[in-house]
């Protein structure tokens, strides 16, 4: 609200006197703000918006697909950090679409990770026109084209019929999993108790019994996603769900698609521990609070990387709290001393929780080399062991696989192995164990984009460092000459010799940078021939069907709608009169002149209503009159 901002900067400066600026003014900045986003329309501005962040960075990309029309239907960016993050942190992707985000209702989609401090980060970004197949293969393809195909050991979306078709197609190498809160949500609106004809009538009045009925279905459908090992279990309780469910419709479907969301089927699928989608609503929620439903795409592309900011800025304090502040060791053993320096807070605290179960684990030796029983106590409450695992060790190479799985999924190493590594005598964590991922160290090395160029996050960092040194000496310098008349006149001749040097190599710069462009006629193809392609790119218009867009309605229709409700009341009076007199036996005659007593009643009672009624109709009726008659010229009117 401009006037809200501006009498919040009058309370800051102590007035509006103190203020410079009026609030008149600080409309016509803002609508003369608004005008120079859209100078090229929508679809040249936004290229206009990437053409200056490629300027910015030359990491920067964007790719467009266009239609029979050549307009642009859909639109996929990704900035420098995308491309870095990615290549650190790319292993695991979740991928969702928000349908509505700006004016334009345009699905947007997001692809999301998780950094070495479990938070989340953005690898890409999309407008999509729809969300038919061939987007999607469009979509994939480009998004592995700007990570120099680099495809994610495992990606998460929602039951997208299409979405999943596309995947299959385009990341071969990857394993497609399925978001369990997305499943469980559908699980809810099409699992439902059996209804059996032959019940009780006791139960049948007993809904209380149902209710329970039913959650107890939902219990066993999520204790098939999560809590079954076995596949063979799993079957077993499955087809014992299926006998408590009168629609197996829904359960048919989601059964063919086992294998990317039941636990038995997903026990070495590399996941980091996630298996939902959660990081895209989570970020979609937060960039809903910076956008409205008016916003052009211009606007929504500036609001995107003000979210974007938010949370790089977050994962900055995380690495600030890294270096300043040591993590918490519970016990002062050289593996966990070790790990405390290399891993981050975040993955230590969860390394230190699998120690100390180690420290409560309980071991069998069983037959054959270094094969162990392990069983893990509880570490609060009655002494109660958790089920047995099996782990083989090997001393040579400092190996341990446990059957618990916990390393393939979350690069963590679990309790049981920690406990046969001490059996065998190993103290420090040996380094196959250490995923560089969740390091303190996980930026470390260079990245290359697909041309070949070292991608910097920030390609103006060397000149702000170097305009930070030139800025403090120049500081100095002046302020120590400032108490000395001499001294300034000293500093100021030394600044007016030495400014001609530097306009001359920074006119030799640009003169070099233009060099390709000389003997051609109409040189300044950055203004004349972008300028040209900005005005004439379009989007493709998307038709909205909303039964929220209504169109305004006039005096006028207000009026015959009120007409109308007067009409309807008096024609089912006259039907109400017609239906009393055939009960007494009397047809009514049309011919009389005697009206029925109810809507004689009725006109009395509402002399004033049928006044203004006359009244607006013969405003109507003129105004239908003005409406229909011919067009004349302003000097017949007088």
């Amino acid at each position: 609200m401009p006037k809200a901002s501006h009498e919040f900067a009058c309370r800051k400066v102590g007035g509006p006197l103190n203020l410079g600026y009026t609030c008149r003014d600080q409309k016509n900045y803002l609508r003369s703000k608004r005008q120079r986003e859209l100078a090229y329309g929508q679809a040249g501005s936004m290229l206009k918006f990437f053409h200056d962040k490629i300027a910015e960075n030359p990491s920067f990309q964007y790719a467009l697909q266009l239609d029979c029309e050549e307009n642009i239907a859909n639109i996929f960016w990704v900035d420098a950090k995308m491309l870095l993050d990615f290549a650190h942190f790319g292993d695991v992707v979740t991928f969702d679409t928000t349908f509505g985000t700006n004016k334009e209702y345009r699905p947007f989609d997001i692809f999301l990770g998780l950094n070495q401090f479990r938070e989340t980060t953005i690898f890409g970004a999309a407008l999509m026109f729809d969300e038919t197949r061939d987007s999607f293969i469009w979509l994939f393809e480009t998004f592995l084209a700007a990570h120099n195909g680099r495809h994610p050991k495992t990606i998460y979306t929602d039951q997208d019929v299409a979405m999943g078709k596309a995947i299959e197609r385009v990341f071969t190498e990857s394993y497609h999993g399925l978001c369990t809160f997305h499943i469980m949500q559908n699980a809810c609106k099409h699992l439902s108790p059996v209804k059996d004809d032959e019940k009780d009538e006791v139960e049948e009045r007993d809904q209380l019994e149902e209710e329970e009925e039913e959650s107890h279905i939902l219990t066993d459908f999520s204790a098939c996603m999560y809590g079954y090992e076995d596949k063979v279990a799993f079957q077993e309780a499955f087809d014992n769900m299926r006998l408590k469910v009168h629609k197996q419709t829904w359960l048919d479907s989601i059964y063919k698609v086992k294998e990317k969301w039941a636990e038995c089927y997903m026990r070495d699928v590399f996941s980091l521990g996630v298996r939902s989608t959660q990081l895209s609503e989570s970020f979609n929620n937060a960039l809903k609070n910076h956008l409205k439903s008016d916003f052009h795409i211009v606007r929504f592309l500036m609001h995107f990387e003000r979210t974007v900011e938010v949370k790089r800025t977050k994962e900055l304090d995380s690495e600030f709290d890294a270096r300043k502040k040591l993590p918490r060791i519970k016990m002062c053993t050289p593996m966990l001393v070790e790990a405390s320096k290399v891993y981050t807070p975040i993955i230590f605290k969860a390394f230190q929780g699998e120690y100390e179960r180690s420290m409560a684990a309980c071991s069998r030796v069983l037959d054959g080399n270094n094969k162990f029983a392990i069983a893990i106590g509880s570490l609060h409450g009655d002494l109660q062991f958790e089920e047995e695992r099996i782990v083989i060790g090997d001393p040579l190479t400092q190996m341990v696989t446990c059957s618990c799985g916990m390393f393939n999924r979350t690069r963590i190493l679990c309790g049981h192995g920690l406990k046969v590594l001490d059996l065998m005598n190993i103290k420090t964590l040996p380094k196959h164990y250490v995923l560089k991922r969740w390091t303190r160290e996980a930026r470390n090395g260079s990245i290359q984009d697909r041309q070949g160029r070292n991608v910097m996050e920030n390609s103006k960092l060397e000149a702000q460092l170097r305009y930070k040194d030139l800025s403090y000496k120049f500081h100095n310098m002046a302020h120590k000459s400032a108490n000395s008349p001499e001294c300034c006149v000293l500093l100021e001749s030394a600044l007016d010799s030495v400014a001609p040097h530097i306009e001359d190599l920074l006119n030799a710069a640009t003169s070099a940078m233009s060099e390709p462009y000389k003997g051609k006629e109409n040189i300044d193809p950055k203004v004349q021939q972008i300028d040209k392609l900005l005005s004439s790119a379009r989007l493709k218009k998307k038709e909205i069907h909303s039964s929220n867009l209504r169109r305004k309605k006039t005096w006028i229709d207000k009026l015959l709608k009120g007409r109308r409700k007067s009409t309807k009341a008096t024609t089912s009076t006259k039907k109400e009169a017609k239906q009393q007199k055939k009960r007494e036996g009397k047809a009514p005659n049309k011919k009389d002149g005697v009206h029925p007593q109810v809507q004689v009643k009725r006109y009395e009672n509402n002399k004033e209503t049928n006044l203004e009624l006359q009244e607006w109709n013969g405003i109507i009726s003129f105004t239908k009159q003005l409406l229909l008659a011919p067009p004349c010229d302003d000097a017949d009117m007088f």
